[in-house]
């Protein structure tokens, strides 16, 4: 960004989202966060906790919550008209670190920011960090990674090479998912078709679900399943999907085959570490989402164990390792996915 104060698109998004970490389950945590008292965390969101996206910041904060890291409060449905007046509230009331979601209030939470240099904030952004706002740090889902793996599988088990996939809108967090998973997909059926459609929503499950049966009507027998309602068509009509950010695989056993998941938790971590040593700033946090850092991960095959064909497997695990160690690196595509 310039040192001029940009000027921000209102991109309307998180209206609704998306709906452990490895450090938080393994228990190495930082020790410097150990010995001190607990930060004091609030976090706001736009939708209940419950849904995909909040759902993953939510778990990794009462994690650590439990583990006496921090202390933790939290507000949920809360309207981008309101969001500012919430942080303020917040940052007055001795809030050490806030995080939550700024897409559809970029330049209104910068100024907020500005107010309370002594807060740190790690808010969800499609901008990268702005040494003009050195207390704001920003991240997003960076899971191309794991996308890209379950992409794999999907090739794998679809018979027809057709598969449907049903977004919310066509941003870069979005994009990125799909087009890793698309590029997954090619591993192993490079002629494949893809029907790409975007519902204008983040959480309308009758307008995914009606947009996937179309896809299953021309075609396709799977589907990928960004938003919520996907999986439901493929399970009324017996096609199979792939999940996203969460594991489903419990209320859909004969349908999702995988997901790409994401754990805030290193994300989290880094923050209450960096906030501990006194060396919170401006800073992108989104490679915290990356694979190599614990960000996020393929969930288990559950019901579908030993039922994906043995090369797929092979070559997951061979990405995976190769991914982890550096030594391959999924391509960033925050393009829109066209149909093809």
């Amino acid at each position: 960004m310039h040192k001029n104060k940009p000027t921000f698109l209102n991109l309307n998004r998180r209206s609704l989202l998306m709906g452990t970490g490895a450090i938080a389950a393994s228990g190495l945590l930082p020790r410097g966060l150990l010995a001190q008292e607990p930060i004091s965390v609030a976090g706001i969101y736009t939708v209940p906790v419950e849904q995909q996206w909040v759902s993953r910041i939510h778990k990794a904060a009462e994690a650590a919550k439990a583990d006496g890291q921090i202390t933790y409060t939290f507000s949920e449905n809360t309207a981008n008209t309101d969001y500012p007046r919430v942080m303020r509230e917040y940052a007055e009331g001795g809030a050490k670190l806030i995080v939550g979601e700024i897409f559809g209030v970029e330049q209104e939470a910068r100024e907020v920011v500005l107010d309370y240099p002594d807060t740190a904030f790690l808010l969800g952004s499609s901008f990268m960090p702005d040494p003009d706002y050195p207390n704001l740090a920003v991240f997003d889902n960076y899971i191309q990674d794991a996308s890209y793996l379950s992409g794999i599988i999907a090739g794998a088990m679809s018979q027809s090479g057709n598969i449907g996939m049903v977004g919310g809108f066509p941003i870069p967090e979005v994009n990125r998912l799909m087009n890793a998973f698309m590029a997954g997909v090619r591993e192993v059926k490079p002629d494949a078709t893809f029907q790409v459609s975007f519902i204008g929503s983040w959480f309308d499950p009758p307008k995914a679900k009606e947009t996937a049966f179309a896809m299953i009507e021309n075609g396709a027998d799977l589907l990928y399943a960004e938003r919520f309602g996907v999986s439901d068509a493929a399970q009324e009509k017996g096609v199979l999907a792939i999940g996203n950010v969460i594991d489903t695989q419990s209320e859909y056993p004969e349908t999702v085959v995988a997901s790409a998941i994401w754990h805030f938790e290193p994300t989290l971590q880094a923050a209450l570490s960096a906030i501990s040593a006194g060396e919170f700033k401006a800073d992108n946090y989104g490679v915290y989402s990356f694979m190599k850092e614990g960000g996020c991960s393929l969930a288990p095959l559950g019901t579908f164990e030993g039922k994906v064909p043995a090369e797929a497997m092979q070559m997951v695990e061979e990405k995976e390792a190769a991914i982890k160690a550096g030594e391959f690196t999924v391509e960033i595509d925050d393009s829109e996915p066209t149909s093809s």
